[in-house]
């Protein structure tokens, strides 16, 4: 029997079960309440609560602008969808990087005000202070390395990280601090995925790639992405599930031609 259909709560216990098995986890975003819900009786494992919300709802071009209040009413919404799933919400950017007070006290707030089950935080021995203070206040810390798209300014470019040594030595040390600091998981984004499977083994806690190679613990992706609602975006990584952008499409200029044409509502659609 896998533990993905025998347990009734996924926890972080569960996801450390799941990398010993060899079985598999899935994680995908979700920002509001309905699609959470979906997901959540789908099966996935893992709803990530991102900062991507600034990307494909509010339209920045970046995460940065993202709010802790924001990412608490997000996280609120998908909550309360939630049965099963773990629910990891992104500590925005600013909200822990160089002040480890004022992490513990936004990773607080998020746990406190949203219901949530961990947060989420991008970078290595740079943030370590304020992950080890996070855990020590017993709040669950999902590491998050390679390309972080807070540091989007200091890298320039969204390319593929850790293709140098030094930056995979880097990763490799890096991974191994987020262990010892209590880090229960870690996202591995666009690194080569000979790198990725070598850390994936190197470390007892599970790797969750994303353009990072087949030999992670788990996979995750945008839901906006999966499902085809954004079109612009098409990195190799990514695997198009539906085309939803196109059907609404569809449905939008068929609603608005009925409406016109004065065939919606007819007869039996009224009272």
């Amino acid at each position: 029997m896998s533990i993905h259909k025998e347990v009734k709560k996924v926890t972080t216990n569960t996801l450390h079960k799941m990398k010993e098995n060899g079985e598999k986890i899935s994680m995908l975003t979700a920002y509001d309440f309905s699609f959470a819900k979906i997901f959540d009786t789908a099966g996935i494992d893992v709803l990530l609560v991102g900062d991507s919300a600034g990307n494909v709802i509010a339209g920045y071009e970046t995460t940065l602008p993202v709010t802790l209040d924001q990412m608490i009413y997000h996280a609120q919404s998908v909550v309360r969808a939630v049965n099963r799933s773990l629910v990891v919400v992104d500590m925005p950017f600013g909200t822990y990087q160089g002040n480890s007070e004022i992490a513990l006290a936004s990773a607080i707030r998020i746990m406190k005000e949203t219901g949530g089950h961990s947060v989420k935080m991008e970078g290595g021995e740079e943030i370590l202070d304020s992950i080890k203070k996070i855990v020590s206040a017993g709040i669950p810390v999902m590491g998050h390395l390679g390309l972080t798209p807070q540091s989007i300014y200091k890298f320039g470019t969204y390319t593929v990280r850790a293709k140098e040594e030094l930056e995979a030595d880097k990763l490799r040390k890096d991974i191994k601090l987020l262990e010892e600091a209590g880090c229960f998981a870690v996202v591995l984004e666009k690194i080569p995925a000979q790198l990725a499977k070598e850390v994936t083994a190197s470390v007892s806690i599970p790797t969750i790639g994303i353009g990072a190679g087949g030999d992670c613990d788990g996979q995750v992706l945008v839901m906006h992405d999966i499902l085809g609602i954004t079109t612009e975006f098409k990195p190799r990584f990514l695997r198009q599930y539906l085309n939803l952008g196109e059907q609404i499409d569809t449905a939008i200029k068929k609603y608005v031609a009925d409406v016109k044409s004065n065939d919606f509502p007819n007869a039996s659609e009224s009272y």
